[in-house]
């Protein structure tokens, strides 16, 4: 899975402005790109949130989209936001 890291300094990225951000970056080249999970630290939400909490100390999200043919996993500030994208 590809990893890319957005860091934004100068604004306060929310939640919202940041998913946005995601998936321009998921889309290109892709436009059929699919949100498979995501984490939103601030909040302490993730989706899908049915998982266990951990699997092999991994975040059951982050486990889940990479096994959902997660294609790359976008972190906003240093993983405060993370979206995993098919």
């Amino acid at each position: 899975m590809e990893r890319i890291e957005c860091r934004f300094e100068g604004i306060v990225i929310d939640f919202e402005r940041a998913k946005a951000v995601a998936r321009m970056i998921a889309e290109e080249g892709n436009e059929f790109a699919t949100l498979m999970s995501w984490y939103d630290r601030d909040k302490g939400v993730h989706s899908p949130h049915c998982l266990q909490c951990e699997i092999k100390g991994e975040p059951g999200w982050e486990v889940y989209g990479r096994n959902h043919d997660g294609r790359v996993r976008i972190s906003i500030d240093n993983d405060r936001f993370v979206f995993i994208y098919s």
